[in-house]
């Protein structure tokens, strides 16, 4: 969460979501454990209720026991319903799943050669993996904050200001 606060923080326009429920369509309305939403313009809204209607931008998913779930059924449905990106830790394995959704099916995204997984979606949103499996939330936020400086963000930040 400290790593999708710091992106907040620093990209107008967008909204961060902590076990927020979603109510996708009539048949999923599920609770991730965060998420990412355009403010303005984007696929979702907050209801009268206060519940996010629509799909997120992104959805990120910590799966431990529920691992089988999180990579079938949510991902089927948050493919189904345009959820642009899904990230998924999988604790136990070590190991994290990040699709973007290309042409209606999830293309899972590769680390660049230093490691860092970048958003195609959220300019500027680049994740270290190894850093966060170990436990260094400083590298982590330190990664983010390259990409917050990054050309990409910048003119990300100077569109959502002009809306």
């Amino acid at each position: 969460m400290a790593w999708l606060g710091a992106y907040w923080s620093a990209t107008p326009g967008i909204e961060v979501g902590d076990n927020a429920t979603v109510r996708l369509d009539a048949e999923n309305e599920p609770q991730p454990d965060a998420l990412l939403r355009i403010i303005v313009d984007g696929q979702s809204i907050i209801s009268e209720d206060g519940y996010v209607e629509g799909a997120p931008e992104l959805i990120v998913e910590i799966a431990a026991s529920t691992a089988s779930i999180d990579l079938h059924a949510k991902l089927k449905a948050y493919r189904r319903n345009q959820v642009q990106e899904y990230l998924v830790w999988r604790v136990y394995d070590r190991e994290f799943d990040w699709f973007r959704l290309r042409q209606g099916k999830y293309i899972k995204l590769q680390p660049n050669e230093a490691g860092i997984i970048c958003s195609e979606y959220f300019p500027g949103l680049w994740l270290a993996p190894e850093a966060l499996l170990t436990g260094n939330l400083a590298q982590v936020l330190e990664i983010l904050q390259q990409g917050l400086k990054s050309l990409d963000h910048q003119n990300f930040v100077n569109s959502a200001k002009k809306i």
